[in-house]
């Protein structure tokens, strides 16, 4: 089985962060292969940054179009571009922030998210209504650190993110997703310094991936390339 990540943001680290992070949650044998962007930002934290992120993230999985594979997993917490991927891609597409909110969804109560950078929390509160989840969403939250100021000096987020996180139990949250990739790998830490539930976005990402591709080998479709994006790569050039 081979997956690939995409990172659509510049930033190396970030891509090896989400692919160590992920590893756990998969069963033995599988094949992850980080991508990060080729152009954009260091790390994603504003609509335009948001906005070419998606364009990178169309690029990487053009420069994989001959790679067979059983599905995309989009790392990036807010999903740029996720209906375009699935448009040209022939495998499952599963995004971070969707993966999250709709595993988040599957239990009752509502839930909240807590992410790094207050520019993301009228994105995210308009990506939950564009999934059609606003009436589960208790709150949004973000600290004054990015993701990727989060991802250089963890244990200085550490305090502001448990701050956060009850916050939004305050706010009738029942479980509270801790998304980002620059927070990938801290939510085990989190965990105990909190009093509600929380949803490692990697994990759930991970789990709804496995679930995508097991359906496609029930149905006999198993790992292949994408046309479609041969023909993106095509129109780039």
């Amino acid at each position: 089985m081979r997956i690939l990540v995409i990172n659509p943001n510049m930033t190396q680290d970030i891509t090896a962060r989400v692919v160590k992070a992920a590893q756990p949650f998969l069963p033995r044998g599988v094949e992850l292969i980080g991508v990060t962007g080729r152009f954009g930002s260091a790390y994603i934290t504003s609509r335009p940054s948001f906005s070419v992120g998606g364009h990178a993230a169309l690029d990487a999985l053009a420069g994989h179009c001959n790679t067979p594979l059983d599905a995309v997993m989009l790392a990036c917490f807010g999903d740029p571009a996720l209906a375009a991927l699935r448009e040209v891609a022939a495998v499952p597409v599963i995004g971070m922030a969707e993966a999250s909110c709709h595993l988040a969804s599957r239990s009752a109560g509502r839930f909240s998210i807590v992410t790094g950078g207050a520019a993301w929390v009228p994105m995210l509160e308009e990506f939950v209504a564009s999934i059609g989840l606003t009436a589960r969403l208790a709150s949004i939250k973000a600290t004054a650190m990015t993701g990727g100021e989060i991802a250089r000096d963890p244990d200085r987020a550490m305090d502001a993110l448990a701050g956060e996180i009850s916050a939004c139990a305050a706010d009738g949250a029942e479980r509270v997703i801790l998304g980002g990739a620059g927070l990938a790998g801290i939510a085990g830490t989190l965990a105990s310094r909190v009093g509600v539930p929380l949803i490692d976005c990697i994990e759930a990402m991970v789990c709804l991936t496995l679930e995508a591709i097991n359906v496609d080998h029930l149905a006999g479709r198993k790992a292949r390339t994408s046309p479609g994006a041969a023909a993106f790569r095509a129109c780039l050039m």
